[in-house]
């Protein structure tokens, strides 16, 4: 279960714009905020087919590292298609990018490392660019009453265990 929300979460922080997360700053839980952005159909899409969208909108408080539609769309083609269809293995991946707690831009360091829900690590590189894994956070620190969303240009998977 909270594994789910994790990933529900991080699929939910990619919604966010700058612009849309000045304006509705912690107003509504993380589903929600990425819904409302409109630029995460497929990540609240992926979380309802795992069925996190209950956990994210739990109490939380919860990071989430959101893909954009673009970072899906960049994955190989039939991809997406693939893990829709195997709830399990889309709520590992989807559970890889929300880390327990509120994880602020700020609080990040080079080199730092976070437990994901999923279990395994992410790790942070910090310079003219923040990255989480091989993905580069574009819009940071959307506020949302249950935690915060980082979008980011990629989806990150888990490393093979």
């Amino acid at each position: 279960m909270l594994r789910r929300t994790f990933m529900t979460t991080a699929a939910l922080m990619t919604l966010g714009t700058a612009a849309f997360a000045e304006s509705h700053a912690a107003t509504m839980d993380i589903v929600d905020t990425a819904v409302d952005a409109g630029t995460f159909t497929t990540l609240v899409a992926a979380v309802e087919a795992a069925g996190l969208v209950e956990t994210l909108k739990g109490e939380g408080p919860f990071t989430v590292f959101a893909p954009t539609d673009e970072a899906f769309a960049a994955l190989p083609e039939g991809t997406v298609e693939g893990l829709l269809a195997d709830p399990e293995a889309l709520a590992e991946i989807l559970t890889y990018h929300v880390v327990p707690g509120t994880v602020m831009a700020a609080d990040l360091t080079d080199g730092m490392t976070a437990a994901t829900v999923e279990g395994q690590d992410v790790t942070f590189a910090v310079g003219d660019t923040v990255m989480v894994n091989d993905a580069t956070v574009t819009t940071p620190d959307i506020m949302a009453t249950n935690g915060v969303i980082h979008v980011i240009d990629a989806v990150i998977m888990p490393p093979a265990e």
